[in-house]
């Protein structure tokens, strides 16, 4: 009986080998469509920050390479600077100032097993490989690499949960693959991780771990093409009996013989729950082996949402930069539950969502500002997804997420930004959520006492003295408190929406009229001294990342209400032109983030990413298209430095992918987008209900940067924006450009941008 379940059980791998081979022999198809223009290379340079390897849209799983280096520009772990390889692993973020995941690090190997990572200054002793650009392949869903040191092919590729790596080995009695749950990437360390051996072909396991995510938990099983011969488990680097290990450095080692040009398949199944979900997760996901089949699912699904704004160009440079760009707005919020609804809840629960996808990676401060609204256009049921997915959080935690991460809020950030999110869908129409609970998300968010809120209640103000970057948390709950206030006015909440406006107007109160400039303020009659609006103090200064020039201007909310404290059009305009040309010492304790510098304008910072367009209420909308057009062509390239700071998380790439279609939401929350100065010649957006909204336009080039005349659905207009109801009835925008100011379009108050509808 005994031979017989041996043999049965060698047949059963026998096939299942055979199986594999049969798909694996199957050739790739060359990726067309849309995808061909995205150069994932762009933003792995200068400060980008962004992610390299496989995913789909808004996946859990993020899989690729992580580079030895760490640092500030290794908070994605590549750079395009390094040539060295410690692993592939299955979580990367994309974009951000911090560093963190890099879960589950798989790496190939051949020769004596080899456990110890090695270091920047000790390349040969350590399993870490050098590699050549040359020899990647990157592009949407797919990622492939030789590994120099062994002499290894490597290609990546995902579903939603799973990752799929194929291993081109060389001949070797000791060839190896290398599960480092020790490895992670920036801040993150692991506190707990656990790996097993289930039987021959399957590994299961999680990794714990602390990082800017305080408490991060994620689970996993990996199947292989081939029988594992012996499974190996370390603690550190010291090898432990047995094939079953808990710690906290667990390392694994899955050794064979591999032929030359042996390919050994890896399907690896991500969980916030479980081991048995990751399992789940495979199945339902990649069930064979097919995997230039997954390669193909994930070029069709990016495909698929690229169809939802074509665009025509006049180069390739201008196309690969949109389309790079709409890649890079939807790397994240990813998802973060199993194929069966579970997930991690923020109380340290496992809850069954109902309806929607749980969703993770907020960065709120960032993306309230365009990635969100942008989403309400052409993303409604990931729209529903992540406000279902924030009103869960409040449930948990008690208020909107501020920067959540993996079940963890971070609060990393000033303002409470999930506000303005849930207010623009709210006012947007979107019903795929519960209105009550999400207005009484809001207030109870805007009610709360902690991080300042209590002074703002208190006195209108925060002051200075009591908590670091006063004058940027201020200004981001004004914005914030405005964005309520209109929903408490559509939902009839009179009371409501007079408090809420009059905190929507507490920006006045950092504004000292002597200096000319916002300011932290001590006191009713004291403001901080001494002062420079040029002196930006990273960290423990009164502005997040920024300076008292680039804060002054952070009023999207209300801008004829900015205009009004500066002392009028003429004066703001003044003010306005001096903030693209004053020059002045920013000081030592600079954030990097302030790049991108067109005179005290920060464009590689996300508080700066409306101020181009406040031309457009001050009468001087040709003011806007030069400044919007300068930074469209300069600060984006189709390089690797192409992005002129972090991504952060799809913001930075959403301002470009609005700008170049033509307009942009100064107002995070009022339904309307301004117009600037298009750089394609036509663009097509799918919307809901199979309508499209086109956009033509005429006589562009890069001289004729100038608006002169627009039809919509075939009638003029003049104004220099236009409503989001206008845009989602679907129809044609016909922009006629020329190389100078046009004498009609957008002149006149009646055409000026506004912050609420008359």
């Amino acid at each position: 009986m005994k031979k017989q379940l041996v043999l049965a059980g060698l047949l059963a791998l026998v096939n299942l080998s055979s199986q594999a081979q049969r798909h694996q022999s199957r050739p790739m198809k060359k990726a067309g469509g849309l995808t061909q223009y995205v150069d994932p290379y762009i933003g792995t340079g200068f400060h980008g920050h962004v992610f390299v390897g496989a995913s789909v849209p808004f996946g859990a799983v993020q899989l690729g390479p992580t580079n030895i280096s760490e640092g500030w520009d290794w908070c994605s772990g590549y750079h395009i600077s390094d040539s060295t390889i410690i692993g592939f692993q299955h979580t990367h973020l994309s974009g951000t100032g911090i560093g963190d995941l890099g879960d589950i690090s798989f790496m190939p190997t051949t020769g004596p097993i080899n456990v110890y990572k090695g270091s920047n200054k000790d390349l040969k002793s350590g399993y870490v490989s050098l590699f050549s650009h040359k020899d990647e392949v990157v592009k949407p869903g797919y990622y492939k690499v030789k590994l120099k040191k062994y002499d290894i092919g490597v290609e990546l590729t995902a579903s939603t949960r799973v990752g799929m790596h194929k291993y081109t080995f060389p001949a070797s009695k000791d060839a190896h693959i290398l599960i480092d749950l020790q490895e992670g990437i920036g801040w993150d360390r692991p506190m707990e991780t656990y790996i097993k051996q289930v039987d021959k072909n399957t590994i299961c396991g999680y990794r714990f771990s602390k990082g800017w995510a305080d408490d991060q938990r994620i689970y996993f099983t990996a199947v292989f093409s081939k029988p594992i011969k012996t499974f190996a488990v370390y603690d550190s680097t010291a090898n432990v009996k047995g094939t079953e290990l808990k710690g906290e450095k667990v390392k694994g080692v899955i050794s064979f013989t591999t032929t030359k040009g042996e390919a050994v398949y890896a399907k690896v199944g991500i969980s916030p729950v479980s081991a048995e979900n990751a399992m789940l997760n495979i199945k339902a996901e990649i069930p064979g082996w097919d995997f230039n089949k997954v390669v193909a699912d994930a070029d069709a699904a990016w495909n698929k949402q690229f169809q939802k704004i074509v665009i025509k160009a006049d180069s390739l440079s201008q196309m690969k930069k949109f389309y790079t760009a709409f890649y890079h707005t939807m790397i994240a919020p990813s998802i973060f539950n199993d194929v069966n609804g579970e997930y991690w809840g923020t109380d340290k629960k496992v809850h069954k969502n109902e309806g929607f996808n749980n969703v993770t990676t907020f960065s709120l401060w960032d993306t309230y500002r365009s990635n969100n609204p942008l989403s309400t256009i052409i993303h409604p049921e990931h729209v529903n997804d992540m406000i279902n997915s924030m009103l869960a959080i409040y449930q948990q935690q008690g208020s909107l997420p501020v920067w959540h991460l993996m079940a963890n809020e971070t609060n990393c950030m000033v303002g409470y930004s999930a506000v303005p999110v849930v207010a623009d869908a709210l006012l947007k129409g979107y019903k795929g959520f519960d209105a009550n609970l999400a207005y009484e998300a809001m207030k109870t968010t805007a009610m709360g006492d902690d991080r300042g809120i209590k002074y703002v209640k208190k006195y209108g103000y925060i002051p200075a003295d009591s908590s670091r970057e006063s004058v940027s948390m201020g200004l981001e709950y004004a914005i914030d408190d405005w964005s309520l206030a209109q929903v408490a006015k559509k939902l009839g909440k009179t009371e409501d929406y007079a408090y809420f406006s009059k905190r929507g107007a507490y920006y006045k109160n950092y504004y000292d009229a002597k200096a000319g400039f916002m300011r932290g303020r001590l006191s009713q009659d004291v403001w901080r001294t001494p002062y420079s609006p040029f002196i930006s103090i990273h960290e423990t200064g009164d502005f997040t990342e920024g300076n008292g020039w680039q804060y002054t201007f952070l009023v999207p909310q209300d801008v004829e209400g900015l205009i009004d404290m500066l002392g009028g059009v003429d004066k703001f305009n003044a003010k306005l032109d001096s903030l693209f040309i004053a020059q002045g010492d920013m000081g030592k304790f600079k954030s990097p983030d302030v790049s991108g510098l067109i005179g005290q304008y920060a464009h590689g910072n996300e508080p700066s990413h409306p101020m181009s367009y406040y031309y457009a209420y001050s009468g001087k909308p040709w003011k806007t298209a030069e400044k919007v057009r300068f930074i469209l062509d300069d600060f984006y390239t189709d390089k690797p430095d192409g992005i002129i700071g972090n991504e952060d998380v799809g913001q930075m790439s959403a301002w470009y992918v609005l700008s170049a279609v033509g307009f942009y939401p100064v107002n995070p929350a009022n339904g309307l987008y301004v117009f600037g100065s298009p750089v394609v010649n036509e663009a097509t957006l799918q919307l809901q209900g199979n309508k499209k909204f086109h956009v033509v336009v005429k006589n562009n080039g890069p001289k004729n940067k100038y608006i002169q005349a627009m039809t919509l659905n075939g009638a003029n207009y003049t104004k220099t924006y236009i409503k989001h109801t206008d845009v989602m009835q679907g129809g044609e925008l016909v922009i006629t450009m020329g190389d100078k100011p046009g004498a009609v379009w957008g002149v006149g108050e009646a055409n000026k941008a506004v912050s609420v509808l008359k």
